[in-house]
């Protein structure tokens, strides 16, 4: 174990290899170093596990109806109650979580990437396409996330797919302004100048030399982006323009729930509770990761 750790922590790797496994060991030891960082992540990780094991966890079927349980409190044999349909929360809760994992991950593969290419370019060449570029990024950012995903979903229909594409496209400016401040700051480096007298291509400057420089900012911006994108999905499921019905999505789960909130309390409240944790989660990993991977931050090791 001695000679492993001796190993990775190698002021001067023989190795491309080493190198990568001695940054993300390095990095790995400051993230348990935070409290909140390793909660973050465990929520995450439960999260994950609870998504992709949802048919075992369950007890019951999520969309199962028994009128002759339903509204029950919570107890022994329903843990978060029952709803107006005698269906089991717990089990819309666990199968929800499907729902809510799929929507960030896609949201995520989406905005990310056109984000960081609209503004790599931008930001590694500068003049015209500056200007036009970033005009557009202002226009999308100036206005509320959840009202423009709002027009975009009233435009393209109800629909988990259709709320996916909305959010990404609500998601994808910021990123598009990260990825133009990074490149900002070492467009004009040397080594960049060496990559153009060597011949590279525009295309080949940006994918090989540019992007990866972003990755770690990427990476801080999109952990904690994903409260934001839960938040809205919720919102759009809330007002029934996200996932339909009969899928236990959150959103929708809490809107239907507001309706016995007086005398059935746990309908809203434990998907709300699921929506909280998750956000949290999220923005403690995010946290954390700015503090590792963030190269302003001092050492880290």
């Amino acid at each position: 174990m001695n000679t492993t750790r001796a190993w990775l922590l190698a002021d001067s790797p023989t190795s491309r290899l080493q190198a990568s496994l001695g940054n993300i060991y390095r990095a790995t030891l400051a993230l348990l170093r935070n409290p909140l960082a390793v909660i973050g992540a465990v929520i995450v990780l439960v999260l994950v596990i609870t998504a992709i094991f949802a048919p075992v966890i369950a007890p019951y079927s999520p969309i199962g109806q028994d009128l002759s349980a339903r509204l029950m409190p919570p107890s022994s044999a329903h843990w978060m109650g029952t709803d107006e349909l005698g269906r089991d929360i717990f089990s819309r809760v666990i199968h929800g979580s499907r729902i809510t994992l799929t929507i960030v991950l896609l949201v995520a593969v989406i905005a990310a990437p056109v984000g960081l290419l609209i503004g790599a370019k931008p930001g590694c060449f500068g003049r015209w396409i500056d200007r036009v570029m970033m005009g557009v990024t202002d226009v999308f950012l100036s206005l509320p996330k959840l009202i423009l995903a709002l027009a975009f979903v009233a435009a393209l229909g109800p629909g988990i797919n259709n709320a996916i594409i909305a959010i990404a496209i609500t998601a994808w400016p910021s990123y598009a302004r990260i990825a133009r401040a990074e490149t900002l700051t070492f467009r004009n480096s040397e080594f960049i100048e060496a990559v153009r007298l060597q011949g590279g291509s525009n295309p080949r400057i940006i994918i090989r030399h540019v992007l990866p420089l972003c990755t770690s900012s990427m990476i801080i911006r999109v952990t904690l982006d994903m409260a934001g994108i839960i938040l809205t999905a919720a919102g759009l499921g809330f007002i029934g323009l996200g996932a339909q019905p009969p899928l236990p999505e959150w959103g929708a789960m809490i809107s239907r729930g507001r309706t016995f909130i007086l005398d059935q309390w746990w309908l809203a409240t434990m998907p709300g509770f699921a929506i909280i944790i998750v956000s949290l989660g999220f923005c403690f990993l995010g946290d954390g990761l700015r503090d590792v991977l963030d190269p302003k931050s001092g050492d880290k090791s």
